[in-house]
């Protein structure tokens, strides 16, 4: 390209269009000139590199580089962009691409700089982008490495089928064992010629129905060549593909036989499930485990999945502040006896409970808690003794369930009507007589029988 001489304003204009940054350099490599299009340089603080060395101004790895351009360079040499690293105020390094030129005789060099900031923090992103490819990756293979461990060494046989076109994609060794013929392989067949034609319309059937609800579905089918009906099991799952079936089978020889005895641990488990107070294992953490159908019934639920793994104090009506009470005695003390608190059922109304509760430590720490309806209790029970034993028993039952100033003023009317009750029990129910004793005119006591109700209608109407 031949170009006529250029005017000085020209050859700046040419230089700021073409560069980040250009710097006019001595012959020794002083900065005596700098001129800055990029304002995301000016943080640099270019305009004070003017008389300083240009290595000076650069990061000790790029000085080499700096050293390298600024050497007299040859008619064969050809022009090469450099990159140099600035540190900045901010404490990172800022890459700027230099390009060095002869600017005449007089040994003065330009050097243009292109800012190499955002590819840099492309080329960042792209590392951090693989690393975290690499991470999935790995993460991906030993997930893979444990399916197919427990695929291989599961006691049931298993089979993944397509759910489209309902061939057998993967079956574990004991599901090869099903088949009379070990040449016959299962993968690749179709999942209806592995079964006795008469049990393929069930099987059709079974997986219909687990593909649309979603959930395991269990049933009964004879496979190909045997002689008894095995347990079969399907559960759907989605993949990239589409979905696929999760198909168990227990053959018949690994059912559990009907025993005529059950033994202590199976009428522990029943007594427990079948108990008439709600029962709640938790882990660690609080999250719930497992759970009886009295609780069940105590929130409204219908099954345990509705409750699986969602922390205890979700569903007692002060929330953490009980659940704090409880895990600190449980704690403290490992056993909590008759915590009186109030459960949240799914339909938001208040039930009144009471929870003992232990801490049992295996390889794990978790806790069991044993929930009371005394709701029920209540209305089950007898009216309650007069005496202040009885009184005060009850006293303690509302602690938790109402305010202190309602349970004081509860207590007041309590102790009246105990005295008024012992007064006319003393005095052969002669109510002036008792009216003295208490020292409370007849007009008063008169008021506070009516109060109590501790007088009859008849009673009542000659009163007045």
């Amino acid at each position: 390209m031949k170009l006529e001489n250029l005017s000085a304003d020209t050859l700046a204009r040419l230089v700021s269009v073409s560069a980040d940054i250009a710097l006019v350099l001595s012959q020794d490599g002083v900065v005596e000139d700098v001129s800055v299009r990029k304002t995301e340089l000016l943080a640099l603080g270019c305009q004070t590199w003017i008389g300083q060395q240009w290595a000076q101004t650069t990061t000790s790895e790029s000085r080499a580089k700096v050293e390298a351009m600024l050497k007299p360079a040859t008619a064969t040499d050809e022009q090469r962009w450099r990159q140099v690293n600035h540190p900045s105020p901010q404490g990172t390094d800022v890459p700027v691409q230099y390009a060095v030129i002869s600017l005449g005789a007089d040994g003065r060099l330009l050097a243009l700089g292109r800012d190499m900031e955002s590819m840099a923090l492309l080329q960042r992103r792209l590392i951090e982008t693989q690393q975290s490819i690499e991470r999935d990756y790995l993460r991906l293979r030993h997930v893979e490495a444990k399916f197919r461990t427990l695929f291989e060494t599961s006691n049931e046989a298993v089979l993944v089928v397509d759910g489209s076109s309902y061939r057998v994609l993967d079956a574990n060794a004991n599901a090869q064992l099903f088949t009379k013929d070990s040449s016959k392989k299962l993968v690749g067949r179709d999942i209806y010629e592995c079964f006795e034609p008469g049990a393929r319309e069930d099987l059709q059937a079974l997986l219909r129905m687990a593909h649309a609800t979603g959930r395991i579905e269990m049933g009964r089918a004879r496979f190909a060549g045997a002689s008894l009906d095995c347990s079969v099991s399907a559960a759907v799952f989605r993949q990239e593909s589409g979905p696929q079936f999760l198909v168990r089978l227990l053959a018949p020889d690994a059912l559990p036989a009907k025993r005529t005895g059950a033994t202590q641990q199976d009428l522990f488990a029943q007594a427990l499930e079948q108990s008439p107070d709600g029962f709640v294992l938790t882990d660690r953490a609080g999250r719930i485990q497992s759970a009886n159908a009295e609780f069940l019934s105590m929130l409204g639920a219908t099954a345990l999945s509705q409750l699986f793994g969602q922390p205890l104090e979700n569903w007692l009506l002060r929330g953490g502040v009980d659940w704090g009470v409880l895990l600190t005695n449980l704690r403290s003390q490992a056993t909590v006896k008759d915590f009186a608190t109030e459960l949240r059922q799914m339909a938001g109304s208040p039930m009144a409970v009471e929870i003992s509760a232990l801490s049992l430590v295996a390889e794990e720490t978790c806790y069991a808690f044993y929930v009371r309806d005394v709701v029920r209790r209540r209305v089950q029970e007898t009216p309650a003794a007069t005496g202040m034993a009885g009184s005060i028993a009850e006293l303690s039952h509302l602690v938790g369930r109402m305010p202190m100033k309602d349970i004081v003023g509860e207590t007041i009317e309590m102790i009246e009507k105990m005295c008024i009750q012992s007064a006319l029990e003393l005095t052969g129910n002669n109510r002036a007589s008792a009216a003295e004793m208490l020292g409370l005119s007849r007009q008063s006591l008169y008021v506070k029988l009516r109060r109590f109700g501790m007088v009859s209608e008849t009673d009542a109407a000659s009163l007045n």
